[in-house]
């Protein structure tokens, strides 16, 4: 007699404790960072991301074109027994020039571990850690960030949770065509993002698309190289990796993504490849979500969902993380718009602190599968125990302080029994022109 799998994927206890008096935030003006002088060749705007296995890619800006793109790196500070080349890009963009943006990998790096480096052979020496290589890691999310005081609170708030690696779906400077404001950004976000990887990808204001002059992305790509290349893809707008037991997605919701795009055939391959034995989470990240309960953004992801949530669906992805609506929401697990107990968690997380302010008004009633949802500022915070449960909590920026409130045990769905039923149908998915 074969016995039947019924899924058990999820263990919810979720905690959601609002105060009756509560007022959600109002915006706050952008952050007016004052210019410091320093020597034409002294680093700034440092930040760090994944390069494949074991590899960093240390990126940085020089306003001295001729400063040489070295990385000098170690385990004890001021001793660096190894140093790295790399490459160098600039661009100009109407009457602004970039300064000289410097992307160096680094590695073999041991994992867990702290390292110390300098850039260019001189300035200030940084430390960052290596993520583990197996369970426990911890991640924080938060999209929809800015220059702004929430963008402050939110930045000293990921700072206290000890994360690894960073994931952010999408608008990250709003810099909206005023090209030194993407400077201001990367000096605004350097203490953060040059000790910990920051992985991103492109939202709608990263789109600085001017007809007849200026392709759009050029300021994004430029300043923001991710391993597109270490992950088999061609364009820096959607690429993978992997670290410790996940399998990350990013893709990209500005680039085409229908049957004949190569996005959509890349990411047919790059399911192809997944080992959920090696990597037991699946997770995708782009800008625009397609579950969203909240009016702003009403259906504009309803295109991208129609051609690849079947895709992502056969795969057993785990969590879909969106940014774009200025609002946290959490959903349950569902696909084709019903529950399903084989579907993705989706997880809104546009709230980190943009100076367009908080989308608060909310399709009424609360749809089937939204679990919880609030329009305040703030940021997610995901540990992955092993390779069956992770516990995912939201906490709001409330007078500055980070306050937790939603949070939930998931289990993953090869543990639930989903993987094994569908993989027939993946394959069929995967091998479909």
């Amino acid at each position: 007699m074969k016995l039947k799998l019924i899924p058990t994927v999820l263990l919810i206890l979720s905690v959601t404790s609002t105060a009756d008096d509560y007022v959600r935030p109002q915006p706050r003006k952008t952050l007016h960072l004052p210019w410091h002088s320093k020597p034409s060749s002294y680093p700034q705007q440092v930040h760090i991301s994944l390069a494949g296995d074991k590899h960093m890619r240390v990126t940085w800006i020089t306003d001295d074109k001729s400063a040489p793109s070295v990385v000098e790196y170690g385990t004890l500070p001021g001793k660096y027994d190894n140093v790295a080349e790399g490459e160098t890009t600039s661009y100009s963009y109407i009457f602004y020039s970039s300064g000289k943006i410097h992307h160096t990998v680094i590695g073999p790096l041991e994992p867990n571990s702290v390292y110390f480096y300098r850039c260019g052979g001189l300035g200030p020496e940084f430390e960052l850690k290596t993520p583990p290589a197996q369970f426990p890691i911890s991640f924080a999310v938060v999209g929809d960030l800015g220059q702004t005081g929430w963008t402050k609170s939110t930045l000293d708030h990921i700072d206290q949770c000890k994360y690894d690696v960073n994931l952010i779906p999408g608008d990250l400077s709003y810099a909206d065509y005023i090209q030194h404001r993407w400077d201001t950004f990367g000096r605004l976000v350097q203490p953060l993002a040059s000790s910990r990887p920051w992985m991103v990808t492109q939202g709608n204001h990263e789109v600085e698309h001017i007809p007849l002059l200026k392709d759009g992305f050029i300021s994004y790509n430029s300043r923001w190289k991710m391993p597109f290349e270490e992950s088999g893809s061609s364009s820096n707008l959607y690429y993978s990796f992997e670290v410790a037991g996940a399998h990350i997605i990013m893709l990209g919701s500005y680039d085409d993504y229908d049957v004949y795009s190569e996005q959509y055939k890349w990411l047919k391959t790059d399911l192809s490849k997944v080992d959920r034995k090696r990597t037991p989470w699946l997770l995708v990240i782009f800008h625009v979500p397609w579950y969203n309960s909240n009016t702003a953004h009403q259906g504009e992801g309803g295109d991208m969902m129609e051609t690849m949530e079947p895709l992502l669906y056969a795969a057993s992805v785990d969590l879909v993380f969106a940014g774009h609506v200025h609002a946290y929401e959490r959903s349950k697990r569902v696909y084709n718009g019903k529950l399903d107990p084989c579907g993705a968690v989706h997880i809104t997380i546009g709230d980190g602190g943009n100076k367009e302010g908080l989308a608060h008004k909310y399709i009424d009633p609360q749809p089937k599968w939204s679990e919880f949802r609030e329009a305040s500022f703030g940021h997610g915070e995901l540990k992955i125990v092993n390779s069956t449960h992770a516990f995912w909590s939201w906490h709001r920026n409330d007078d500055d302080e980070p306050v937790k409130s939603d949070d939930i045990w998931i289990t993953s769905l090869v543990n639930s029994g989903c993987v094994a039923q569908k993989k027939t149908e993946l394959e069929h998915a995967l091998m479909t022109p």
